[in-house]
């Protein structure tokens, strides 16, 4: 009986709670959606090739705390450039984003120092620069082994040029 009681209990819980837990999660993605991002073009050297990409940019604490969360698609052209402002260390990771993500790490000249490939939608290990980096360039997941991108490859764009 005092089981049953229990049970009934943590049951009536739950539901009182469900809603506060669902309205937190959804401020949280309202909150996303409503962040704004300037965009430009960016242009991937690699293979002797140029491949030219549409990025929003992540310049601001905020930005880079959202990036790509709660983006369930991003056309196979497009992408997100953050600019930490400085060289240093990076460390990333997927929680609340749902899309697979190639993750390019940049020196402050744009040339790729490492590359994460296709980190997992949701997971909350960490993804390391590796290397002290400037800038991360998120692409849809599978992109760097499409065009063979790789380590030393040269990135360009307007912002890149401004943090030389």
């Amino acid at each position: 009986m005092a089981a049953m009681k229990n049970a009934l209990r943590s049951a009536v819980l739950a539901l009182f709670l469900l809603p506060v837990a669902v309205s937190a999660g959804a401020r949280t993605a309202e909150a996303a959606e409503a962040m704004q991002f300037a965009s430009e073009q960016l242009v991937v050297h690699a293979n002797g090739g140029a491949r030219t990409f549409t990025v929003e940019l992540a310049l601001s604490e905020q930005q880079r705390e959202y990036g790509l969360m709660f983006r369930k698609s991003m056309p196979a052209d497009h992408g997100m450039l953050f600019d930490f402002g400085t060289t240093r260390r990076v460390l990333m990771w997927m929680k609340n984003t749902p899309l697979p993500l190639d993750m390019l790490f940049l020196d402050r000249t744009g040339a790729i120092v490492s590359i994460s490939a296709n980190a997992v939608p949701y997971s909350e290990a960490i993804i390391d620069s590796q290397a002290a980096i400037r800038y991360v360039i998120e692409l849809n997941g599978g992109i760097a082994a499409k065009f063979g991108l790789s380590v030393g490859d040269k990135v360009t764009s307007a912002t890149i040029a401004k943090g030389r």
